[in-house]
């Protein structure tokens, strides 16, 4: 199972900061995240960076570990 950990406003959006979901591949986790938490997450992972095992991965097709965590991290302002 692939842990995740949403940041910001991923995390109010997803109504979590962490949870546990089973999947294979990157697209797939994707699309169980969308199914549990609906349309607010979508939307809101259309601008988030998908860390791996704290590297940037947008390939949907890249498998996953068990043993992955993986963060969702939306743009952050600063300055």
């Amino acid at each position: 199972m692939t842990q995740v950990r949403y940041f910001a406003a991923a995390a109010e959006a997803a109504g979590t900061q962490a949870e546990v979901i089973e999947a294979h591949t990157l697209g797939e986790l994707r699309a169980r995240m969308i199914a549990a938490h609906g349309p607010d997450l979508e939307r809101v992972l259309t601008r988030c960076a998908l860390l791996v095992d704290g590297r940037r991965v947008d390939d949907p097709q890249v498998t996953l570990a068990g043993t992955d965590v993986v963060d969702v991290l939306p743009p952050f302002a600063g300055g």
